[in-house]
């Protein structure tokens, strides 16, 4: 029998390949004795088998239910999803010392890279002006650049400065750009501290030529840019939509971008797939990518890659490094989970 720790790898939806490179596999089955490590969900069945003695659970969501109770040697559930889970018993898990740890750290390269290259692509209409050419409708030179600007030494607001906006940060930098963020999760000090300017919601889009919405979905954000907001934004900006279409009032923005009030570039959207008669389709001045900045394969191994090395210390009873803990204090609040509030009853 192993004396290595037992460790559920549940990934689906997701696959172990798409996780986890040749090294990383070698590297998990060196270190623990993995539980069912296969691409189709694992039964539940298997699952409760395998529950008591489990130190660790990697999984993309919980379908479990409340059986948290078996789970007497568990110190770390692992979600690979890029959010944490639904329907897990936050409370219980903090109550009884077992991490909830996400991995939205590894998508922070990913979708920072893309967020600046959607942004770029919509301030210089390198889309629209692709969409010309093949169509024979190009004009050149001056008369191609009406209406688009450069990115050097503009004003940058960033809504939600987390994972993402702190890389995007450092790519922003060598366009001597001044940065403004507002999150109301962080405190203006801290902000400082990193180099951009707090700032509240009504400067940032009243002032910034490129926004960045990069906040995670809360339950306090939903559509908290509202048309109030989205009129601020200067003639001819960008907004550049890359966390979740939860923030934004997409109907309205859609509105706002076909009317030609400002540019967009968006990744999400509130229903995906998107729908083939959405309006947005139609708006020259969008730049639309179908949900695909968190998805490159060098991208998604550093998912592995960071659990496994969370994974190694955690079984140590060491604390986790590189992933995202759920705090006690913001758990409740994403609205990716359903977490009880400390007033909702148990029914």
């Amino acid at each position: 029998m192993s004396s290595k720790p037992k460790v559920i790898i549940d990934p689906s939806f997701r696959q172990m390949d798409e996780v986890f490179s040749p090294a990383d596999q070698a590297r998990l089955h060196d270190m623990v004795e993995v539980i069912w490590g296969k691409d189709d969900e694992m039964p539940m069945s298997d699952f409760m088998d395998a529950l008591p003695t489990a130190e660790a659970i990697v999984s993309a969501d919980w379908r479990y239910g409340d059986v948290l109770d078996q789970a007497t040697n568990l110190k770390a559930i692992f979600a690979i999803s890029g959010a944490f889970p639904l329907d897990l018993d936050y409370a219980y898990c903090h109550q009884n010392f077992i991490r909830v740890l996400s991995v939205a750290p590894a998508f922070a390269r990913q979708v920072a890279e893309m967020s600046l290259g959607m942004a770029l692509a919509a301030s210089r209409d390198i889309a629209t002006g692709d969409r010309a050419m093949r169509d024979g409708s190009e004009t050149y030179l001056h008369e191609g650049n009406i209406g688009t600007f450069m990115l050097f030494d503009q004003p940058v607001g960033i809504i939600g400065y987390g994972n993402i906006a702190r890389v995007l940060h450092q790519l922003l930098k060598p366009f001597n750009v001044t940065v403004s963020a507002y999150d109301p999760w962080l405190g203006d000090r801290y902000l400082e501290q990193q180099g951009v300017i707090p700032a509240d919601l009504e400067t940032i889009m009243s002032t910034s030529k490129m926004i960045f919405v990069l906040a995670a979905p809360s339950k306090e954000n939903e559509a908290m840019l509202s048309r109030h907001y989205l009129e601020m934004i200067q003639k001819n900006a960008v907004l550049i939509l890359a966390s979740r279409a939860h923030v934004v009032d997409f109907d309205v923005m859609t509105e706002l971008v076909l009317d030609g009030r400002f540019k967009v570039a968006t990744d999400v959207f509130p229903t995906e797939p998107l729908a083939d008669d959405h309006p947005i389709r139609q708006a020259d001045n969008a730049v639309l990518s179908a949900h695909r900045a968190g998805s490159v394969k060098e991208g998604l191994w550093e998912i592995g890659e960071m659990v496994l090395d969370d994974l190694e210390v955690v079984l140590k009873g060491i604390p986790p490094r590189r992933l995202q803990n759920a705090e006690p204090e913001l758990s409740r609040r994403y609205a990716t989970n359903r977490a009880k509030t400390p007033d909702e009853s148990d029914e």
